[in-house]
């Protein structure tokens, strides 16, 4: 990577899939550091009530367009008439499972509305990128601390949408004006601190926070853990669980470096320490101050032992670190499944 000095001025940013439970933290903390917002999402997978919940904790509204990324013209007319210098783009479909169950729809969506998201980009000449990648770009059966250097090699098709998104950023970046940055994500939990926004899956939790909570409110029977015989001290799979918050200042972070990048570059977000899934269960039954019905049950295929970030890259290049604890994440997430039982759908 070759570096330039250009300063790059950042005023106004797209998100996409902007109600969705990560945009919609990233969009706060735009806010709070003085960005025009314009989010853009087709609602097949969250609710618009996140509009006003987050035009509620920026005290202002956030201009919103109803829109598919797949949809090149409308997109390029938004992010034109907008001004826009720089996307931040989190609009995919996300579950692990129905990713093998329906492929193509995942590559439809995840790498489709990417190609379209770059042709109107540069139709619109916007020329920064931050995308909304994953650590299961990653082998998984390689050690952790995983590092930007580890290898590549995802285990399921949502994780090859997300290597074959950068992939094509990194083409494109590389014999055009854009720049790009690819946040790999480990295990984003937790929830605002005010409560009014927080994760909401339809249907059942593909995650195990989501899952836990609504088992602590009353909302699901039983939480099922997946094998404790594993090489780990509590014999459970051990992942990084990073603050949804601090995973939104990581994106605040990302638009600073701009200047000092030629063309892209990958960046893990996570907090370097690895936590139990019988540790996510202790501190979930201590924010809810209840116990959690729970069984062990059978391994489930494909699941790895132990992953966790090496996330030093992120404090030299963004200057950025995870602050926020498991213990933070699961009160926060709590107190926004107690203020919304079913979330957005019936809330007050």
């Amino acid at each position: 990577m070759r570096l330039r000095s250009t300063a790059v001025h950042i005023n106004t940013v797209a998100l996409t899939g902007a109600t969705g439970y990560i945009a919609s933290h990233v969009a706060v903390a735009l806010a709070a550091q003085g960005h025009r917002l314009v989010g853009i999402d087709n609602l097949s997978n969250s609710s618009q009530i996140v509009v006003d919940r987050v035009a509620e904790l920026i005290d202002g509204p956030m201009p919103f367009v109803k829109l598919d990324v797949r949809d090149t013209v409308g997109l390029t007319e938004v992010l034109a008439e907008h001004e826009v210098d720089a996307v931040i783009h989190l609009a995919g479909l996300k579950a692990v499972g129905e990713s093998v169950t329906d492929s193509l729809r995942y590559h439809d969506n995840n790498v489709g509305g990417t190609i379209s998201l770059l042709r109107a980009m540069q139709s619109a000449s916007v020329p920064a990128l931050v995308f909304s990648s994953s650590a299961t770009v990653y082998r998984p059966d390689q050690p952790s601390p995983l590092t930007e250097s580890s290898r590549i090699g995802p285990g399921n098709p949502y994780g090859r949408t997300k290597s074959i998104a950068e992939q094509i950023i990194d083409d494109v970046a590389a014999s055009s004006s854009l720049r790009a940055v690819h946040l790999r994500y480990f295990n984003p939990v937790g929830a605002h601190e005010s409560g009014r926004i927080g994760e909401d899956p339809i249907g059942p939790p593909n995650n195990l926070m989501p899952f836990t909570m609504q088992v602590a409110a009353g909302q699901r029977e039983m939480l099922q853990i997946f094998g404790d015989d594993y090489n780990t001290p509590d014999g459970t799979c051990i992942r990084d669980y990073i603050h949804v918050s601090d995973l939104a200042d990581g994106h605040v972070a990302a638009l600073g470096a701009f200047g000092s990048i030629e063309t892209s570059e990958a960046i893990n977000l996570g907090t370097g320490r690895g936590s139990s899934v019988l540790d996510v269960l202790r501190s979930a039954e201590k924010a809810a101050d209840r116990p959690i019905p729970h069984q062990i049950v059978g391994r489930r295929d494909g699941d790895s032992a132990v992953s966790f970030a090496d996330p030093s890259h992120a404090l030299e290049r963004l200057g950025w670190q995870a602050t926020r604890s498991l213990d933070d994440a699961c009160q926060d997430h709590w107190r926004w499944q107690h203020q919304n039982p079913t979330g957005y759908r019936t809330s007050p």
